[in-house]
């Protein structure tokens, strides 16, 4: 596996922010605290009206909220999201480094924890989510950084008795006239008694030292080696751990349990009834560990009630679903179709997508320290301002009384950013009861495989129906396309924002651009007892396959090389598109290369969160299995702030892809229970699943856009499509199903 990259473009003159996208001196913090003294700066941009979901808010100081320079000169940023394998550990803070001038190998991280300071500055809470980290903290960051600049030549100026012009910066040092010079370190006191300045110029992008190039993660030799500790590990003095035996149907109630059984298991110290997700009921058990916890849990005898919540079957979901895709639904986009019933050649095209889960490495986990005035939780969340909210309610106590740290988590996808905060409030309820026998001490609550994979909140399962008229040569006339499924959004703080007359933003995001057709979309919102979420690339996971392989069947009917046939659809109005579609093909040697007998090109192109990738792969069939051999990514993202981070992101991202597309990728229920339980029966990819990825990035000096997700929704379907040249027959199903393809015009 290989990345390349190239050199940002020229671009723009060099910015000088001091209104929308920059801060004003008063929301700058200067404190002390840190120990050994030293330069402390932070600051918060209220909503700045970048994104709709941005509010007003007043500008908040927090102790050590962003930068710290100690003596020694190191510097310490805090990062104000959750990593959990995206690498913004070391993106991050190579913003602040860039413009700080800092020494990259001074270069320290931590998680910082709940708090106002450190809220996204688009959107106006804490929280990871969107592949919107670096973009949207591109200039914050980089602010931190050319403020403490600033403050740092100022107060060596004042020592040397000059003016800050005649002193420069590199790599920790400040120079001055007469080989003048002092570290950052010796300089960070002084600095920190000189005002914040209100206006600073960020460097140009030609001039980027530490942007833009491959950098090793600041956090990789503690993973690599086990010493990083995750929240799984959290480990707090007098803690017991809980796990909770939780409703085999969404919300039913507990009927029956044994709890002198469970009690009897040597480690139990309690058996408890607790508030679940979705209105139902459950029984904790805690005890002195893991271990005799699921012991106990075993020994429950347990029955359910059930009578009074639907019990989902995925068989009639999916027949309800078809039947609904022939009906027109809510009108998502408008355009005129009356030349479909008179065109000469049609496709007519039924896709399913199952639910799926998130399976993170790492599963669901969080501990909790409950006393009468307040409340310490260590947790790897997503939504860090929504769940620090969530346990003070839950708690009864205000959010200022409610200390959220944020841990390293491994994986999440969007599990861990659930409007809900369903396992951390249950986690709290869980201590509340705990606590109510007249016990005191932390309890850590841990989910199992089979709880993670069980435990709802699933990509939600979609039917999309197509009707594309054609004519002779194949140009699309028409096409009228329907989706059901249910809503992510819909009862959620985001439904004001994201869901317009009826229509969820997120089900019909990448559908029709970047193709000139003529595209009416509608949409059913169907409701079912099954909790859904946001899924690594959310809508885009399903319609970016429909788009792709429509497109595809499209050019065969057209007889046209299908990366012409979407060229030509294209037309000028996208560059980026064509740029990271020419990139592509020119990697890959599509077109100019032989391939070894029984392969074939595959090709899919998509944008989500303002990133576009596009995808050339090499497949073969074999012994009825199809085979992913070889991709050529190439990826638009505008600035590459760390390329090895970017090759990650879509090795990680076409893996995860991949694994939609084998046997069993799939979550289905039956009278309501979930039929999954461990990875034994549902398939993720593996290592030997792993084709030969080459990376390749398109050149850009703009501001970065989102990077997190969009390898992802373009790999299946480029996958399909070469399968379809191989079989004959187009797939409209995810995980594949090559004998019940359609045959290809």
């Amino acid at each position: 596996m290989r990345t390349e990259w190239m050199n940002t473009q020229a671009a723009p003159e060099p910015a000088t922010l001091n209104g929308q996208g920059g801060m004003s001196r008063r929301g700058f913090l200067k404190a002390t605290g840190a120990v050994g003294g030293g330069l402390v700066l932070g600051f918060f941009v209220p909503g700045a009206g970048r994104v709709a979901l941005a509010q007003p808010d007043k500008p908040v100081s927090a102790p050590n909220a962003f930068l710290r320079i100690a003596p020694d000169n190191t510097v310490t940023v805090s990062i104000n999201r959750l990593e959990f394998g995206q690498g913004v550990h070391t993106s991050l803070p190579m913003l602040i480094a860039e413009e700080l001038d800092a020494d990259w190998t001074a270069m320290q991280a931590t998680l910082a924890p709940a708090g106002s300071a450190y809220k996204d500055p688009a959107f106006g809470m804490q929280m990871t989510g969107g592949s919107n980290s670096v973009k949207n903290s591109f200039v914050q960051y980089r602010e931190i950084g050319a403020r403490a600049r600033a403050m740092l030549v100022a107060a060596a100026a004042q020592q040397w008795h000059v003016t800050p012009d005649q002193c420069r910066t590199d790599k920790g040092m400040v120079y001055g006239p007469g080989d003048r010079k002092a570290s950052y370190g010796e300089l960070a006191e002084s600095a920190m008694k000189l005002p914040v300045p209100g206006k600073v110029s960020l460097k140009d992008p030609r001039d980027f030292r530490i942007i833009g190039k491959p950098t090793p993660r600041l956090d990789a030799r503690e993973k690599s080696s086990g010493k990083q500790q995750f929240g799984i590990d959290a480990n707090v003095p007098g803690m017991k751990v809980a796990v909770v035996a939780r409703p085999p149907v969404f919300g039913a109630r507990i009927a029956k349990f044994d709890a002198m059984k469970a009690r009897a298991i040597k480690g139990v110290v309690d058996v408890l009834e607790v508030p679940t997700d979705r209105g139902g009921t459950g029984i904790a058990v805690i005890a002195d560990g893991y271990w005799p916890a699921k012991q106990g849990r075993e020994a429950l005898g347990l029955e359910w009630d059930t009578s009074s919540v639907e019990k989902v079957s995925s068989d009639k979901q999916f027949a309800t679903y078809r039947e609904l895709a022939k009906k027109p639904g809510i009108v998502a986009r408008d355009a005129d179709i009356s030349r479909l019933a008179r065109a000469p050649k049609k496709i007519t095209a039924e896709f399913e997508f199952p639910y799926l889960a998130h399976a993170p490495m790492e599963p669901l986990n969080c501990v909790v320290d409950l006393k009468a005035d307040s409340c310490t939780v260590w947790a790897g969340s997503q939504f860090q301002t929504v769940d620090q909210g969530a346990i003070a309610k839950t708690a009864g106590l205000k959010p200022e009384q409610v200390t959220l740290n944020t841990m390293m988590a491994g994986g999440g996808f969007g599990r861990r950013a659930v409007p809900t905060s369903d396992y951390i409030v249950e986690a709290v309820n869980v201590a509340k009861a705990y606590h109510a026998t007249g016990k005191a001490g932390p309890v850590k609550l841990i989910w199992s495989r089979e709880d993670d994979i069980k435990g709802g909140y699933y990509r939600p399962a979609h039917v999309h129906r197509a009707e594309i008229g054609l004519d002779a040569k194949g140009n699309i006339l028409a096409w009228n396309h329907t989706i059901v499924g249910q809503s992510i959004l819909t009862g959620t703080p985001f439904e004001p924002f994201m869901v317009k007359n009826g229509v969820d933003a997120t089900m019909v995001e990448g559908m029709g651009e970047p193709y000139e057709v003529p595209l009416r979309l509608s949409v059913h919102n169907a409701k079912a007892n099954v909790p859904v979420l946001w899924w690594r690339s959310v809508g885009s996971t399903h319609t970016a396959f429909v788009m792709e392989t429509l497109i595809d069947e499209a050019a065969q009917i057209a007889n046209v090389d299908p990366v012409a046939y979407r060229k030509k659809l294209i037309g000028d109005k996208h560059p980026r598109h064509l740029a990271a579609l020419d990139l592509a093909v020119v990697q890959s040697g599509y077109g100019k290369i032989s391939l070894p007998k029984g392969r074939a090109w595959g090709v899919a192109l998509h944008e989500s969160f303002q990133s576009v990738v596009a995808y050339v792969v090499e497949a073969s069939i074999e012994k009825g299995v199809p085979k992913l051999h070889k991709v050529t990514a190439a990826v638009h993202c505008n600035q590459a702030v760390n390329p090895l981070s970017i090759e990650a992101q879509v090795q990680g991202a076409a893996l995860m892809a991949l694994g939609t597309t084998l046997p069993g990728a799939a979550i289905t229920l039956k009278d309501g229970v979930v039929q999954q339980q461990n990875f034994s029966d549902y398939t993720v990819a593996r290592m030997p699943d792993m084709p030969q990825i080459a990376v390749h990035i398109v050149p850009s000096g703009d501001a970065p856009t989102g990077m997190g997700e969009p390898g992802l929704p373009p790999l299946a379907p480029a996958f399909a499509n070469a399968v379809a040249k191989l079989s004959g027959k187009r797939l409209r199903k995810l995980p594949f199903e090559l004998n019940a393809g359609t045959k290809t015009a």
